[in-house]
């Protein structure tokens, strides 16, 4: 018997909402179909600008919050189908400081369930933060769910604005974290410099080597050092912290290479976790892997193992990266899957969060729940 639920989600790279409807039922995901709608430009900017502080920001966040929503709908009703139980639905993250006791995604639940016609799933994140947990990142528990292998360990990368990594292994704990910025740092730096909103393919980046002592100063920041649990957003890895570390440069690196060298700031500390890990294999999702350099950058750097790495297993072969599609999963689609299997285990009354991974103090149930309208109700 199928278990339909939707998964809707955008993530930190503001640039689209994403929507999977899958088949639950079995104990790998069948996705049966997926949509996609841009954000559009005036929207993208608001949602940008209201992860700083600014004037009015009640006002333009509920005005955000509503447009976001209703395109929410727009990709739920692309996806309607008879028998569907729920919809996950992630909602926009806009700032995120569990040091600070929260964090705000954008989010109409109630809305959403009125114009989707469906039972909603949303604010997955304050149960956990609640518990004092980080309330990031939430993808790891579906990861180990559907790609663990019994005999291999593998480390699942999502590079979407953030990059972050799952670490799955026979017999051990789920480990996750946040590992540092994805796509976020690249595609301001390119929209600063050359008016497009992302490097396409990352060939702007290719035509430069990138700048090792810029690197280095980058990497030097605490966050890239200090232990998980850990989670992080564009809070931290934004141009204010770029153009910080850039005054303190010595010399003034092009435009170019400054990209090459985000570039390789991402594939750097990607391949510092899996190797911290001993990865067998790395598995990619997320917008990142349409950047063909990017993926370059992370396959070469893992073919260089750093002193110290692999040190449990010094014998063993560099992990090659593959995409999730050879785990059956469109690597654009998992994220927006990942939230399907989250609302799945709230309406089956299950828990969700791994505390190894967010620092919680147990496990919870996340989301809260806004039921699907009566038949024939009003519009919102």
């Amino acid at each position: 018997m199928p278990e339909l639920f939707l998964g809707l989600m955008s993530g930190t790279s503001v640039d689209a909402v994403d929507g999977a409807l899958v088949d639950l039922s079995a104990r790998h995901p069948h996705v049966l179909g997926f949509a996609s709608r841009p954000i559009d430009a005036a929207l993208r900017s608001e949602l940008l600008a209201l992860q700083a502080p600014g004037a009015d920001e009640l006002e333009r966040a509920a005005r955000a919050r509503r447009a976001l929503t209703l395109l929410y709908a727009e990709v739920a009703a692309a996806l309607h189908a008879p028998g569907v139980r729920a919809v996950g639905a992630h909602g926009q993250t806009v700032r995120h400081r569990p040091e600070a006791g929260y964090t705000i995604q954008l989010l109409d639940g109630a809305l959403l369930a009125e114009r989707a016609g469906l039972e909603v799933v949303c604010d997955f994140r304050s149960a956990d933060l609640a518990a004092g947990g980080q309330g990031a990142p939430l993808v790891p528990a579906f990861h180990a769910a559907a790609f663990a292998h019994p005999a291999r360990r593998r480390a699942v990368v999502n590079i979407g604005g953030i990059a972050n990594v799952s670490l799955l292994a026979p017999g051990e704990p789920v480990r996750g974290y946040d590992c540092g910025p994805g796509n976020a740092l690249l595609d301001a730096w390119s929209e600063r410099n050359t008016a497009s909103p992302f490097d396409a393919g990352g060939r702007w980046a290719a035509s430069e080597a990138p700048d090792e002592a810029l690197l280095a100063a980058l990497l030097a920041d605490p966050y890239f050092s200090r232990p998980a649990p850990k989670s992080t957003g564009r809070e931290l890895f934004n141009l204010q912290w770029l153009d910080a570390a850039l005054a303190r440069h010595a010399g003034a690196p092009g435009a170019a290479r400054v990209q090459s060298t985000l570039a390789q700031l991402t594939a750097e500390s990607i391949a510092r976790a899996c190797e911290s890990f001993g990865a067998d294999e790395v598995f990619a999702c997320g917008g990142g892997v349409r950047n063909a350099d990017l993926m370059r950058r992370l396959q070469a750097r893992l073919a260089v193992a750093q002193p110290g790495a692999r040190a449990s297993n010094p014998g063993a072969r560099a992990p090659v990266v593959h995409t999730t599609a050879q785990l059956g999963v469109d690597p654009q689609a998992v994220e927006a899957v990942a939230f399907a299997w989250l609302a799945a285990r709230r309406v089956n009354g299950q828990a969700a969060n791994l505390p190894a991974v967010t620092g919680a103090r147990g496990e919870r149930q996340l989301g809260a729940v806004y039921p699907a309208p009566p038949a024939q109700t009003g519009a919102a």
